[in-house]
């Protein structure tokens, strides 16, 4: 467990995750399985080992979708249009509740995102739904080529936002994540739900409001 830590500076910044903390699937890969093995009818399993072949390079920034899109549907067995897979960013489940936060966080916080995804499908979901107004910096794994368990992404985050880890708090909803930048000095908060996030964020920003006990 990540031991609580009371923090002496103001928080300027709120980081959030994206998958499973933004949205209702836990992953952007669920989202984009589901969502094309049930508008093209293909086996769920069939798509979902076929796709994951593909999501280590994928996240890495090594290859983009539109790469792997032909061996993809190789893979499958059917040549489907692309545009089906930008349905799926499309028709990614956001988390209602947890969006409007972020939208009235905006009036107060610096607000990033930081993620471990394909850039390709987080700039068209940001784009589709008018979020990218309410980001003052968006770090994606494939993009910066490097993932939560190392500093690099963090870093990017904190540069684009001209902030120090001790200004920041940052949502993630795997604990494994969270490691990094609690080392680096932030506020983390492991999100489990939306109740739940709302009574300990409340709490967290309580003991980082410059008035420690």
């Amino acid at each position: 467990m990540i031991a609580e830590r009371r923090c002496f500076k103001i928080i300027r910044a709120i980081l959030f995750d994206f998958d499973g903390v933004l949205t209702v699937d836990k992953t952007g890969s669920e989202s984009i399985i589901n969502f094309i093995s049930t508008k093209c009818g293909l086996s769920l399993k069939a798509v979902e080992s076929n796709y994951y072949k593909y999501n280590e390079a994928l996240l890495s920034g090594k290859i983009s979708h539109l790469d792997m899109w032909e061996s993809f549907c190789n893979d499958v067995g059917f040549k489907l249009d692309y545009n089906i897979l930008l349905d799926a960013f499309k028709n990614t489940l956001l988390e209602s509740d947890m969006i409007n936060f972020v939208k009235k966080l905006k009036q107060k916080y610096l607000i990033g995102m930081i993620t471990d995804n394909k850039a390709d499908r987080i700039d068209l979901i940001l784009e589709y739904n008018d979020l990218g107004q309410y980001f003052d910096a968006v770090s994606i794994s494939s993009r910066v080529h490097s993932g939560k368990t190392e500093r690099y992404i963090f870093e990017d985050a904190l540069i684009k936002l001209n902030v120090s880890p001790e200004e920041c708090m940052f949502i993630d909803n795997t604990e494994e994540n969270l490691v990094v930048p609690a080392n680096m000095g932030m506020q983390t908060i492991l999100f489990n739900n939306v109740n739940g996030f709302f009574i300990e964020f409340t709490q967290k920003l309580g003991l980082c409001s410059g008035f420690a006990e």
